[in-house]
């Protein structure tokens, strides 16, 4: 649509004008990119690159459509090296934490799905196993899925136990009284991102001796993943259940190294991080879109981009990505040891997780609405980052729990239970 805009005559003569303008990008006004290492830019490039040319042309209509090439997109960032990067060994990339944010940002420049799927494969699944698997569950699994070969996902979440992991239902338990009996487990779990595409799963089930990780091969009679449809959000994404129905796994299918709930809760602070990092891709990828359009439409005689209030949502939007990044960078920082004397901490990344969350929803919401009309249809990204943002602003903790985590730091006092 912004191309039928220029080719008009009046909207060409703005054009002319706008390139004689001088104009400062997102990451520009204030040398956001000075603060990256040369390995950080070249990973950001490199990304954006490839997003260009295999993704960024198609993801509209696989929004439209709720689909996603989920195995064929796997097997492209596993060749990129995109797939558990940020983890050691195994065929992982090992690179630092921060180039692993600075690649969510790209991701989810493009739309919050396909980081989604690189996230929940790298941060939940292959990082549940690197961390707490044995050297079987590692050396099984682990090269496999940070190819693009096996595609993971994550079961914690279910019907009736979001929030509250500790109410979850699923029971693993042992069928025989020695230490290498089988397991068996059954219950549901729900919203899980890949499930009905995945090769293994990693489950959270309650048993005898507290919670514990399972790893689980989705080929496993009992073991189903129905997707979930009718979404109006993160649609260029798979959704699904899993359906655990007498899944029977050999004693050595459990994860050796968590048992409780600080098992997964880790899990999920991993993966936060990398949606601290993709929540400014939405924010810079929508503030560039409503510029290059208000650059073009011409309304009164004049692009709009040359109206004071359209002027001051755009200021408001950079704030907001500079404030965004920045955050971002510190708990990156933070969490690659580069800061002396501090270490990243769940509490810091669920101040990230809050605001740059909401912060990218609101942003997203703004720059929808210097799009007018054409801000509804698929042509632009800001309204579908904004549907987006909503499951962001849910999953991997609601805005309200991290609001109570952070609480909780500030006062000494928990307020969850009442």
């Amino acid at each position: 649509m912004i191309d039928k805009v220029r080719r008009t005559p009046c909207a060409a003569l703005v054009g002319a004008t706008m390139n004689r303008m001088t104009t400062t990008s997102p990451d520009d006004l204030l040398a956001l990119d000075a603060l990256l290492t040369d390995d950080e830019r070249d990973t950001a490039k490199t990304v954006r690159q490839v997003l260009d040319e295999n993704v960024r042309p198609h993801v509209g209509q696989w929004y439209l459509d709720g689909t996603l090439p989920a195995r064929d997109l796997a097997l492209l960032f596993g060749d990129l090296g995109l797939l558990g990067m940020h983890l050691e060994g195994y065929g992982c990339a090992g690179t630092t934490a921060t180039m692993y944010g600075v690649a969510c940002r790209e991701l989810e420049a493009v739309d919050g799905g396909i980081r989604s799927l690189v996230s929940v494969q790298g941060s939940l699944a292959m990082y549940a196993i690197h961390r707490f698997g044995s050297q079987e569950h590692k050396t099984r699994w682990l090269p496999e899925m940070a190819a693009g070969r096996a595609i993971g996902c994550f079961g914690l979440t279910e019907p009736d136990a979001g929030s509250d992991p500790s109410s979850m239902r699923t029971r693993a338990r042992r069928d025989g009284a020695s230490d290498t009996a089988d397991w068996v487990l059954d219950g549901a779990k729900m919203w899980i991102t890949n499930s009905p595409i995945a090769d293994v799963a990693v489950v959270w089930a309650r048993t005898d001796d507290g919670v514990r990780g399972f790893v689980v091969p989705t080929d496993s009679p009992g073991f189903s993943a129905p997707e979930i449809g009718g979404k109006l959000s993160l649609r260029a994404s798979v959704t699904g259940q899993i359906v655990l129905e007498g899944v029977r796994l050999p004693h050595d299918a459990a994860l050796p190294g968590a048992v409780g709930l600080r098992g997964p809760l880790s899990c999920l602070t991993e993966a936060r991080f990398g949606i601290i990092w993709g929540a400014t891709g939405a924010i810079r990828d929508s503030l560039t879109v409503a510029l290059e359009y208000a650059g073009a439409r011409v309304q009164f005689g004049r692009p709009i981009a040359g109206f004071q209030l359209t002027q001051a949502k755009f200021a408001d939007a950079e704030a907001a990505y500079v404030k965004a990044v920045l955050l971002a960078l510190h708990l990156g920082r933070l969490k690659d040891g580069a800061v002396t004397g501090a270490r990243i901490t769940p509490e810091m990344v669920s101040v990230g997780k809050l605001d740059n969350v909401r912060t990218a929803l609101e942003v997203a919401r703004s720059m929808r609405t210097i799009l007018g009309g054409s801000g509804i249809t698929i042509d632009y990204s800001p309204l579908r980052h904004a549907t987006n943002l909503e499951t962001v602003l849910t999953y991997e903790g609601t805005q309200e729990v991290h609001q109570l985590v952070v609480g909780k730091a500030l006062t000494g006092l928990d307020a969850f239970s009442g």
